[in-house]
């Protein structure tokens, strides 16, 4: 056996959540190895927005890298989201009241280049080392921690694993029993288009509710120089009952859906289209262990209805670090003792999670979204109440009680 790399905790996965974590880490003077089994810069699959959650998270955690993103050439900056009901009434909600004064509460980069950008920090981090090209095959509990083989033949000793790995983690469905579940899970497909017409100028993304395709949703971020991320997710039950071919779906609703042909009649397909799987957080899991925690992807953290992962990646991935420097100063890596992590993850995200999920499952009702589209952009009171619901937990949670809809019925939904 190889002379093995010792470390305090060994990171799964160089994505937006590992990279955090592994970078909260460094800050609070705990070594990390980082195991990623690709080559930087390399692709993922997503939408490519990157919310406000996102940014805040990275200014706390390194304001120079957050300023690097936002000045980057292949980045569009974004003022709001623009809701398509099944009418094909549109609801444009602004992330912001001054719109399109300072900075953008949101950005839209490429993974490609935003991911890159966070493992090259990260790579050049003191307290990090970095081990890609490689993953993670096989993990031996042991009493002071783990003995980690890389596939490879590379052998790391850790007395603690954090597990950033992404949706098809090893690590987590073997090791931690997180299986996925069709109900809980969804899966999407994306592609770049290049010359698409009417591209909002202030970067508000699109979310298109399509009738054939609710619970889903069809999504066209603007990016620089006239391109756009392309794509659209359903749940995986929904797809396994209608057997859909989500790629063949996507180029059929673009060639010949009224709402999209003329958009996309000059348009041209850059590379393929590629396919995603999302596991979500409609149901909450234990997402530690005895002496592991998972982040992101991986703890099936994505957002039910919006279908955002990055900001809960990142700010798993700084929980993680955190409670990891707090076990390990106690030498303490026991299940008991890491299930602080669990208990800050849900305290956080918990209440945000649980209004998704009963958004998406109302969001089958073709005739709600209309309903609450048409009404939105006849009374600027309500429209102002759905945009502080971005950013107000509470205003939000409206949107899940049968009153806010007899109120709209009656004409009196506005901000309270």
């Amino acid at each position: 056996m190889p002379e093995a790399l010792h470390t305090d905790v060994c990171v799964l996965g160089g994505g937006p959540g590992g990279c955090s974590a592994a970078l909260q880490l460094a800050r609070l003077g705990v070594p990390s190895v980082v195991v990623e089994k690709a080559v930087f810069p390399r692709d993922k699959v997503c939408g490519d927005a990157l919310s406000g959650k996102v940014m805040r998270t990275l200014e706390r955690l390194d304001p120079d890298l957050a300023a690097t993103v936002k000045r980057d050439a292949h980045s569009m900056p974004s003022w709001g989201v623009t809701f398509v009901a099944p009418s094909g009434r549109a609801l444009r909600v602004p992330f912001s009241r001054n719109t399109g004064v300072g900075e953008a509460p949101g950005v839209i980069l490429p993974r490609q280049r935003f991911d890159d950008l966070l493992f090259q920090r990260a790579r050049s981090t003191a307290g990090i080392s970095v081990l890609e090209g490689s993953p993670a095959r096989s993990f031996e509990r042991r009493a002071d921690g783990w003995l980690i083989t890389t596939g490879d033949g590379r052998v790391i000793e850790a007395r603690l694993i954090i597990d950033g790995s992404g949706a098809n983690s090893h690590f987590a469905r073997h090791i931690a029993g997180l299986q996925m579940e069709l109900r809980h899970h969804a899966a999407g497909v994306r592609a770049y288009y290049n010359g698409v017409m009417d591209l909002d100028p202030e970067g508000f993304i699109e979310l298109i509710f399509l009738k054939d395709l609710l619970p889903g949703y069809l999504w066209v971020f603007p990016l620089p120089g006239g391109r756009a991320n392309v794509g659209l997710g359903l749940r995986s039950d929904v797809v396994k009952a209608r057997h859909a071919d989500l790629k063949a779906l996507l180029t059929q609703l673009l060639a010949a859906h009224p709402q999209l042909r003329d958009r996309f009649a000059g348009a041209t397909l850059e590379g393929g289209i590629q396919g995603m799987g999302l596991p979500l957080a409609s149901k909450r899991r234990s997402i530690s262990g005895d002496g592991y925690l998972l982040i992101g992807d991986a703890a099936h953290l994505i957002d039910p209805f919006t279908g955002e992962g990055i900001s809960h990646a990142m700010i798993s991935g700084v929980y993680a670090a955190d409670i990891a420097a707090e076990a390990l100063s106690e030498k303490n890596t026991s299940a008991a003792r890491l299930l602080a992590y669990d208990q800050r993850v849900w305290k956080r995200l918990g209440k945000e999670l649980a209004i998704s999920t009963r958004l998406q499952q109302m969001a089958n009702q073709a005739w709600l979204f209309d309903f609450v589209v048409d009404r939105a952009n006849k009374n600027p009171a309500l429209a102002d109440t759905i945009s502080s619901m971005f950013t107000d937990l509470d205003m939000r949670e409206r949107l899940k009680k049968p009153g806010f809809y007899m109120d709209l019925l009656l004409g009196r939904a506005s901000r309270p």
